[in-house]
């Protein structure tokens, strides 16, 4: 059994009390004081994540970007110098009834039309680098950057007064990006983030991690930061109804079924899982993600079964199942992202068999909380 990866901050976690746990391989701070807490800390003022566990990959050379343009969903020319870019990597269908199933989502970052920087998640980041080490052309590296640098995300209504205070830029748009320095290293600061709120991922190399994470913490009493793990991130996106990769985002599960046809270019004549996407597209999915807020207690957790309204207590027809849920610590009652069967629609009222016991909610949405994002 292969050993848990560890993060440059991980004695730090430790030394602050943290609970820890596997995170994709990566042993990860889940709370420190409760994940309510931590989470209303980010809806109310600013916590600090570490996510460096989150893959990091440069790809650089002539045409980079259209390599790039080739493979992931999105399109690259939407964007220019500066900017960032949600979009996916689909596996390439072996026959046209293959849903075009997602190997990873990630965020991208374009600095120049031969330099792209990439985050894609912790435990799929081995996968994508495969997958564009196998693909690239003469010219265009692929540079593995995993451990090399370190993301600290600051989050929150007050995250722009922090960061400003730590002399760096803190006034440019959602989804671009500003270099800076930190003692004398590079930072990229991004106006990225994966909680709804106002927020930065300062991007950094592992040898100044800590101390970035201490400057942060020196700044608690005047800015009231807050150390939160991925426990609060988790509840802080659903909220948001952003999908995680492994649970409503898979390779069973495509971008069309997912809702998130927003992030694929259609009009490009060649990227990774087309074939099958333009197909799905074109007949209608066999399911659709949707929102389902609590009409009463329940609490919804994953797998947990779906079903029409009956007369009798769970005796509906089964119409899907929860991918993500929770309790919002904002709303006060439960929330969660649902693969529904296609006649369902916003609006229909629906049952979930919350360990046996049957819980109403109506299909929303998301978001559930009003984002705050480019404010």
């Amino acid at each position: 059994m292969n050993p848990l990866q560890q993060t440059p901050l991980a004695e730090r976690h430790l030394a602050a009390g943290a609970k820890m746990a596997n995170f994709g391989g990566w042993e990860m701070p889940i709370e420190y004081t409760g994940v309510v807490a931590e989470h209303t800390a980010v809806r109310t003022g600013v916590g600090i994540f570490d996510v460096s566990h989150m893959g990091k990959v440069r790809i650089k050379g002539p045409g980079a970007a259209a390599f790039l343009n080739g493979l992931l969903t999105n399109d690259l020319a939407r964007i220019s110098s500066g900017q960032a870019q949600y979009t996916m990597l689909c596996k390439e269908a072996e026959l046209l009834s293959d849903s075009g199933g997602v190997i990873d989502d990630l965020i991208v970052y374009r600095w120049a039309d031969d330099d792209i920087f990439m985050v894609p998640n912790a435990s799929n980041a081995p996968s994508v680098v495969a997958v564009l080490r196998a693909a690239a052309p003469a010219g265009v590296e692929i540079i593995d950057q995993h451990h090399e640098l370190g993301i600290i995300a600051v989050q929150g209504p007050s995250s722009k007064v922090l960061i400003e205070s730590m002399g760096m830029p803190a006034g440019h748009d959602y989804m671009t990006m500003a270099e800076s320095k930190f003692r004398g290293e590079p930072v990229t600061v991004c106006r990225t983030g994966y909680t709804g709120e106002h927020g930065y991922e300062l991007v950094a190399p592992a040898p100044v991690l800590v101390d970035l994470w201490d400057a942060l913490l020196a700044r608690r009493e005047e800015f009231g930061v807050v150390r939160a793990g991925l426990g609060a991130r988790d509840t802080l996106r659903t909220e948001m109804g952003y999908p995680l990769h492994g649970q409503d985002l898979s390779l069973d599960i495509s971008p069309v079924q997912a809702g998130l046809t927003w992030a694929v270019g259609w009009d490009k004549p060649v990227f990774a899982g087309r074939a099958a996407l333009l197909a799905e597209r074109e007949v209608g999915p066999r399911r659709r993600l949707r929102g389902l807020k609590s009409l009463d207690r329940g609490i919804p957790r994953p797998h947990m079964e779906v079903r029409r309204v009956a007369a009798e207590a769970l005796a509906g027809a089964v119409i899907g199942e929860v991918t993500s849920g929770t309790f919002s610590p904002t709303l006060k009652q439960g929330v969660a992202l649902a693969l529904l069967d296609p006649s369902i629609d916003f609006g229909d009222e629906v049952v979930v068999d919350v360990r046996g016991r049957e819980s109403r909610f109506i299909v929303t949405k998301p978001p559930f909380v009003e984002p705050s994002t480019r404010t």
